[in-house]
């Protein structure tokens, strides 16, 4: 059986791949960069960020030389702003510590921040052929459901049964083909919900398609509590300069700006917005109140609400933190995608 499946996947593979740029070099910088844009975000998303990537920083020296706002701007729109962060990091860790040149082996790659053992792996293997297996969520379902595996992925053992099983799958001289065709099978045929049993080169002995249990494999047990947060952005302008503020660590959009901010447990009246305004700044005119805008991001769903203001007051804004800028310096600025969509909407 290990033989057929190793065979099949690959020669599957070899027919059927995608055309991404990624899979055209064995630059770990490249593989590397397009395994962190790629996480949690969709091939189709993430190409056009790779390419702006790749363009603004050919080699690993240049990013780790880029000034950190920069990175995080051409990141904007991603979201999980955390791995932007990583990557810059990483690339600073890459040039000083190991002279700008990627370790070669999975065991090194994982001292290096940001990158896990998925990362890892794929670097490992697509760069430098090693034959060590890569275990996302692709690899979960294909290997669940064809050996009918039940045991619950949200379980950190879980991760070592299926990398062990995958271990003793993978070709030694093939390791790259292999690892890419295993994710590529769950990234487009093996799909959750839209599973493609006819075209799948594993069909045959796939114990979930006999027993018809695509739909309950993988087991995955975990689920993220949803946390619901109101923002009310106070919006100064002085002329033709916006009042805004970099954000703090241990928070959503770390490192991004945004405006001046009362958060309220719930959602407030227009009244209780006048009367919160005032508390904060007495001498505050509200001018204009947006409707609430959702936003939704993986573990949290905000309701958004912009609230113009005016005061005779120039000195005004009590937060130091808050800086007005030019229209072409908030253009430049790193934004959450919720604050860039009020920019356009307003044409600012």
């Amino acid at each position: 059986m290990i033989q057929s499946f190793e065979n099949l996947l690959i020669n599957w593979y070899k027919n059927n791949k995608r055309d991404l740029p990624w899979r055209n070099t064995s630059d770990p910088y490249k593989i590397w960069l397009s395994e962190i844009i790629l996480q949690q975000t969709r091939v189709s998303q993430g190409l056009p960020y790779y390419n702006k990537f790749i363009n603004q920083y050919p080699h690993v020296d240049d990013l780790a030389k880029a000034p950190e706002d920069e990175v995080m701007r051409l990141w904007q729109g991603l979201g999980y702003y955390s791995r932007a962060r990583n990557l810059h990091n990483c690339a600073k860790s890459v040039v000083r510590d190991y002279n700008g040149k990627f370790p070669q082996t999975y065991n090194e790659l994982l001292k290096l921040k940001g990158i896990g053992k998925y990362t890892a792996a794929a670097i490992a293997s697509f760069a430098f052929g090693e034959a060590v297996p890569v275990v996302d969520g692709n690899v979960f379902r294909v290997l669940a459901r064809y050996f009918d595996i039940s045991d619950d992925i949200a379980q950190p053992k879980t991760f070592t049964k299926f990398f062990n099983i995958a271990d003793e799958l993978i070709p030694q001289d093939q390791a790259a083909s292999f690892n890419q065709a295993l994710m590529e099978l769950g990234a487009t045929i093996c799909t959750p919900k839209k599973f493609d049993c006819e075209n799948c080169p594993l069909a045959q002995d796939c114990l979930a398609r006999i027993q018809h249990k695509q739909t309950e494999l993988p087991v995955k047990s975990k689920k993220i509590k949803i946390k619901h947060r109101y923002l009310y952005y106070l919006i100064w302008q002085k002329g033709e300069k916006l009042a805004m503020k970099k954000r703090g660590p241990n928070d959503i959009w770390q490192g991004l700006f945004d405006f001046d901010l009362i958060e309220s447990r719930s959602t407030l009246s227009v009244e209780e917005i006048i009367n919160k305004v005032n508390e904060k700044y007495s001498n505050a005119e509200v001018v204009e109140i947006s409707d609430p805008i959702k936003h939704i991001l993986s573990h949290q769903r905000l309701e958004a609400v912009f609230i113009e203001l005016k005061s005779g007051n120039e000195n005004i804004l009590s937060d130091n933190s808050l800086k007005y800028y030019t229209k072409q310096e908030v253009e430049d600025l790193p934004k959450p995608r919720l604050i860039e969509n009020y920019l356009t909407s307003k044409n600012i």
